[in-house]
């Protein structure tokens, strides 16, 4: 199958161009009109496949719930904003809970499915600060534990690429060293950490921040904190909220200009309720609401407890609200979390040899079409 636009994203621009997909990968690209196009995109723009690393749930489902149909029919409805890969994300609970979580996890990518490919997941709490806690059910939140993790991994069949963790709290960095040791990405979040103690946790295997300015004590001209950090340690990893009540467009955009091109992560930490109509649902055992601006509250409080961002619009977002050059604001949603997660050797670009996941947009960020392994999915 050959399609074509005059705007295909190719390193860094967009050009006009013919991407030719066969068995699932990009088998070449060619210059625009060069062979017989089955479809021709015109002015809409053609990006890589985008990627989320830290989403709970949606379309009333919760990774923690543990239903494999309500996994698969969420990773199917991620196609429709774009997203052809993610990490089902949990959230801090009792040790039987997350143990049927990743498990569940690990059992739909083993039997198969249809939807966004599941890249690993990512392993948020119960290793957090009490004092960092958000909207984290603190009944459940414990010391880190190498042993205990060894057992999370092998019921995820080591699918957990991504543990947040607060690695101020774990003792001489032992579970922070063992993580990254085995392929697993340390992001420091929930966490009071010093400017000095993220130092500490990076020098020890962590590589990156968990949605930052969230969940960590703010940045201080004399104390920069754990935001200080993800602002000055410019090789590590950071995701970022990108609904506008997260964070201020404003400190998105300090963030991002600080950090550069290729180390953010653009994340919508999204909900069971994504996708679904505003009123009263659960995170983690605990009540939550979502409100008409799209994000979710603790019940009766102004806690902050995740978004039902889509992402096509995140990207909107980055672009218009936050200013951030559109090549940046596409690289956080494509090739910096493909790279985070070792897998761009095969995803995050348009290119021959790599996987045919592509999302077709129009000038309002509109999904027109997705491909997902070179099949027509939207």
């Amino acid at each position: 199958m050959i399609i074509q636009s005059k705007q295909v994203w190719i390193s860094s621009v967009f050009a006009a161009a013919q991407i030719e997909m066969e068995d699932g990968k990009i088998v070449a690209i060619y210059p625009y009109g060069e062979k017989k196009a089955d479809v021709d995109y015109g002015d809409h723009r053609i990006i890589p496949g985008m990627i989320d690393v830290h989403c709970h749930g949606g379309l009333g489902f919760d990774t923690n719930d543990a239903h494999r149909e309500g996994l698969v029919t969420w990773a199917k409805g991620l196609l429709e904003e774009g997203i052809t890969g993610f990490c089902p994300t949990t959230v801090t609970q009792s040790e039987e809970v997350l143990t049927n979580a990743v498990a569940n996890v690990a059992k739909v990518v083993e039997e198969g499915y249809e939807g966004a490919e599941i890249l690993g997941i990512h392993f948020e709490g119960p290793y957090l600060n009490v004092k960092n806690k958000g909207a984290q059910p603190e009944q459940f939140i414990v010391t880190p534990n190498v042993e205990q993790f060894k057992k999370y991994q092998e019921a995820a069949k080591g699918l957990i690429k991504v543990i947040t963790m607060a690695c101020e709290q774990d003792p001489d960095h032992a579970l922070t060293r063992y993580a990254s040791a085995n392929g697993v990405n340390v992001s420091i979040g929930h966490s009071g950490a010093t400017y000095q103690e993220a130092i500490m946790a990076v020098a020890n295997g962590a590589n990156g921040m968990t949605h930052v300015f969230n969940g960590m004590n703010g940045l201080h001209h004399r104390e920069p904190a754990l935001v200080g950090a993800a602002m000055r340690l410019r090789d590590t990893y950071g995701e970022i909220i990108c609904d506008g009540n997260h964070v201020d467009w404003a400190a998105v955009s300090a963030f991002i200009t600080s950090k550069g091109r290729d180390y953010c992560l653009m994340i919508d930490d999204a909900l069971c309720a994504k996708g679904c109509k505003p009123g009263y649902y659960e995170l983690g055992g605990n009540p939550i609401e979502i409100r008409e601006n799209g994000s979710a509250y603790l019940a009766g409080t102004e806690t902050l407890a995740g978004g039902t961002l889509k992402f096509n619009k995140g990207l909107q977002n980055l672009i218009e609200k936050a200013l951030i050059p559109v090549d940046w604001a596409i690289n956080m949603a494509t090739i910096n979390p493909a790279r985070y997660l070792g897998v761009d050797d095969r995803k995050g670009r348009l290119c021959a040899g790599y996987d045919a996941d592509m999302v077709v947009l129009d000038r309002d960020y509109e999904v027109v079409q997705v491909y997902c392994g070179g099949k027509e999915v939207k």
